[in-house]
């Protein structure tokens, strides 16, 4: 499913060229990626190599920044609302789970179409999601015995949402030390340094990015740094579908926070489209990757 999606967007992304010997010529490239490690690589891995590739034909990629900015400054215009809404549960930690999750609909790969209509409806709905209480539970005491907590962020405008989180985890948690982890270039509309930069997430926490342009944390390509951070943390938390399919069964064993929004994830995890998963890894049972 994952090849059948990627050589689409591919295909769309070049059909308004003229040269339609260089578009094949791109495309047999593109499958050569695809049958050398379709098997074998991550998702977020074989993109950042398409990516390069279509750099490579094309001269550059889609541009996302005015995108990444206008979903930064709605949820910053959202922002204070929302945490007052959220400084009101009775569990304001627990409360920030479901935002959170709900904030990662805005992901112009896997779900394309964006609108802040429907984005809009997802957080008023937020109090019907559920967070399962055993699993928090082991949240909190993992929390409580924490020193260290990273803190992996995935795509922008959401992560406002993230800043409140690892706000309200701060102020219960206030020993903890938290870095947070965003992308090492621009890719889509990831969330990079310069986002968090811009939502004053950088004056909340230690912020640092991955030094990979790739949709996602592959361990073996990441900054030193950045790994030695990740593998050393107490705990671990992963946004989004790109962090999960690059980061399950490599051994960090993070919770995983995301909403299922291809279709995918709906039959990996049995769940409708737009329902979120909030779990660590060692409890997810055999999950295909």
């Amino acid at each position: 499913m994952c090849i059948s999606c990627i050589l689409s967007k591919q295909e769309k992304q070049i059909r308004e060229y003229k040269d339609e010997n260089k578009k094949s010529e791109y495309m047999h490239d593109v499958l050569e990626i695809l049958y050398k490690y379709g098997q074998t690589e991550s998702t977020p891995w074989i993109a950042e190599q398409i990516n390069e590739l279509h750099v490579k034909y094309w001269g550059s990629t889609m541009d996302y920044s005015e995108l990444k900015k206008q979903y930064n400054d709605l949820l910053l215009e959202k922002e204070a609302g929302l945490e007052e809404l959220i400084r009101k549960a009775s569990d304001p930690v627990k409360e920030c789970i479901k935002y959170v999750c709900a904030g990662n609909y805005i992901d112009f790969s896997a779900v394309g179409n964006v609108n802040e209509e429907t984005f809009d409806l997802l957080l008023e709905k937020v109090a019907d999601e559920d967070v399962l209480e055993d699993e928090y539970c082991r949240f909190k005491e993992d929390l409580h015995k924490a020193k260290t907590l990273v803190y992996l962020t995935d795509n922008c405008g959401e992560i406002v949402l993230d800043k409140v989180f690892i706000k309200f985890i701060k102020e219960t948690y206030p020993e903890l030390d938290i870095t947070v982890v965003v992308r090492g270039a621009d890719v889509l509309n990831d969330a990079t340094l310069a986002d968090a930069k811009a939502v004053g997430l950088t004056e909340l926490v230690a912020c640092i990015d991955n030094g990979t342009a790739a949709p996602g944390t592959v361990m073996k390509n990441l900054s030193l740094k950045a790994r030695t951070v990740i593998e050393n943390a107490d705990v671990v938390i992963s946004k989004g579908q790109g962090n999960f399919e690059s980061l399950y069964a490599e051994g960090i064993n993070p919770y995983y926070m995301f909403l299922c929004k291809c279709e995918l994830f709906v039959r990996r995890f049995g769940l409708e489209r737009f329902k979120s998963v909030f779990m660590r890894e060692e409890r997810l049972g055999n999950v295909e990757k």
